[in-house]
């Protein structure tokens, strides 16, 4: 991670516990409790709040959209690319004036979701806002060049940049 900004911290690596899952995603676990539950976050002075169900394995939705992939919640599957940047969505979150995030709004049905682009780490933060809080919707890591390069056109096309 090159000339990465010195608020992001290092991935949690799989490889780190040996290849055990089961040890990898307590530790996962832990640290998106430290971020988001045993922690009271703000997003632009509102709080952050989890969706919390439906709860798999005694672990919040939020948790599984920023670990895994998939549209039937209790068939997703763990994106271990998504689980070793498990330490990002909240310094992300926290940064949002860095200038090495894109942030837009855009309208998905009745709710605004805030986008938190790190292009150069091909990284997406989505939020929801509710009327009194903020919700991390998801957060993942996005591979392939032609994706990142749509996060791009959506950013300039939702800020009117060129």
């Amino acid at each position: 991670m090159d000339g990465a900004p010195e608020w992001l911290p290092d991935l949690e690596l799989f490889t780190d516990y040996g290849g055990d899952w089961e040890q990898y995603l307590d530790a996962i676990y832990r640290i998106f409790c430290r971020d988001f539950v045993d922690s009271k976050p703000l997003f632009r002075g509102q709080r952050l709040a989890l969706k919390r169900r439906p709860v798999l394995d005694g672990k919040e939705a939020t948790f599984w959209h920023m670990t895994s992939e998939g549209s039937v919640e209790s068939e997703r599957t763990p994106d271990f690319r998504r689980c070793e940047r498990i330490r990002w969505p909240r310094p992300v979150i926290e940064n949002e004036q860095d200038l090495a995030l894109k942030v837009w709004s855009e309208k998905r049905g009745n709710e605004n979701r805030i986008h938190l682009w790190f292009e150069a780490e091909g990284y997406l933060v989505v939020l929801a806002e509710r009327a009194t809080y903020t919700l991390p919707w998801t957060a993942f890591y996005i591979e392939r060049q032609h994706q990142r390069d749509k996060y791009t056109k959506r950013w300039k096309r939702n800020t009117g940049r060129k």
